[in-house]
Parts: C-alpha cells; sequence; structure tokens
C-alpha cells in the first residue's frame, strides 16, 4: 500500500459487508475486520469499527453502505443488516469528514479503468453500479424481477447459489450479466464480490473484480477528484 504523500489526506476507508465490517487507511496497513450479520445496526458498526481503528491516524472517512444512498445519505434500511442506518450522522458519529456511498459503487470507483464500465457484485445478495466518463452512478438492480417473478438477486445472490446449486448459478450469473451489459451498453463489466471466486470462467467481455479495489474506492473517493461520485 502507498504510503502517503504531502497534503493528502489520509482516509479511513470502511467496507460494510453482510457478514463483515472491514477497514484499511490510505496510508498502509493491514486490513482489519469484525463479524457483521443481520443484527447489526448502524451503531453498533459505528462502535466496532471506532474499536478496530483504535490507534490509527486518520483524517476523512469513506464508507461503502449496502443500500441505496443519496448526496451522502443513507436513503433505505439495509435487506442483509440489523435497522437504524437512515438519518445517521456519520460525521458527527466519527467526529470526521465522512462520504457515504453505495458498496458497490464504491468497489467500482476502485476498478474502474476509465470508459463505460458496469460493476456486478456477486455476495449475500447482488451490488451494481456504473462508472460513466469518471461519473459514478449507482444502481438498484438487485431486486428488480427476472425470472418467475422473482428478482436478480435470487437467481445470482447467495441464497441463489445455496439453493439452485453451483452450476445453474453459474449459468444465470453469465446470463445476468450479458442482460444487463447489453441494455446498459456498458464498454466492459468487472464482477467482484466474495462469490467471484466460485466462477470458473467468466461471462464475454468481463474481467474479474477483487474486494481489495473497495478500500481502493474509498481512498479514491478523496484522492481523485476527477472522479465524481
Amino acid at each position: 500500500m502507498a504510503k502517503k504523500i504531502t497534503g493528502e489526506k489520509v482516509v479511513l476507508a470502511v467496507d460494510v459487508g453482510g457478514s463483515h465490517v472491514k477497514i484499511r487507511l490510505s496510508s498502509g496497513g493491514e486490513e482489519r475486520r469484525v463479524v457483521s450479520g443481520p443484527d447489526m445496526g448502524a451503531a453498533d458498526m459505528i462502535d466496532k469499527v471506532k474499536t478496530l481503528a483504535d490507534g490509527l491516524a486518520f483524517d476523512v472517512v469513506s464508507i461503502g453502505y449496502p443500500g441505496p444512498v443519496v448526496r451522502n445519505h443513507i436513503t433505505v434500511e439495509p435487506h442483509n443488516l440489523g435497522k437504524g442506518w437512515v438519518g445517521v450522522d456519520f460525521a458527527k458519529a466519527f467526529g470526521k469528514p465522512v462520504k457515504v456511498v453505495n458498496d458497490a459503487l464504491m468497489q467500482a470507483a476502485g476498478s474502474y479503468e476509465g470508459g463505460r464500465m458496469l460493476f456486478l457484485g456477486l455476495g449475500t445478495g447482488l451490488g451494481a453500479a456504473m462508472i460513466v466518463e469518471h461519473v459514478g452512478l449507482p444502481m438498484e438492480l438487485a431486486h428488480l424481477p427476472y425470472r418467475k417473478g422473482r428478482s436478480f438477486e435470487a437467481y445470482v445472490g447467495e441464497r441463489g447459489l445455496e439453493k439452485r446449486g453451483k452450476k445453474k448459478w453459474h449459468a444465470s450469473v453469465f446470463d445476468v450479466t450479458q442482460r444487463l451489459s447489453a441494455a446498459l451498453q456498458a464498454d466492459y463489466v468487472v464482477i467482484g464480490g466474495g462469490n467471484v471466486e466460485k466462477l470458473e470462467k467468466l461471462p464475454p467481455n468481463a474481467r474479474r473484480g477483487d474486494n481489495e479495489n473497495a478500500f481502493k474506492g474509498g481512498f479514491r473517493l478523496w484522492h481523485e477528484p476527477a472522479l465524481v461520485i
């Protein structure tokens, strides 16, 4: 991890997931994590992040949240965590400037290499975001209807994998990726999230993401003014 550039803010990037909350500093050091789960509310997350970050020096915070975020404010409670997230003042809680974005958008920001990129995150659910010519576009595609009255997430999320088996899940990932890429006219697709490692092959025009890019995206929110999120 690169060391701090003189005058550059040190960012604490916080990646909030359905199974773990992970943090890392832009100035270097190892990832730190704690279990999250369906009972974790915002207050619990804040307390646990403060404990994880004890002894760390940072100037600003980036938070990737698994749900809709509009203009730095969480607008909907999460599907895979506890309640109490909407309306929370994270800057006040941490005593630092905070940028909150959708978690898929934060990982997308760390994966972006120009043009029109579609990011799909295969994890507990289905995360989605686009970045078009350096402008980030969070997308809530997971719960849109896909087949037989069920959503995209029902087929390619964790529950779909467990219920339908790896072979059918693999085929659904290919189909969903190709449909969304065509509809959104993406130049390329990045597939990330914890379950991307279960894909032995990738759909056409797609490359494998890395969960480490969530931290990179969190740093970019503060360090790259050309990237508009």
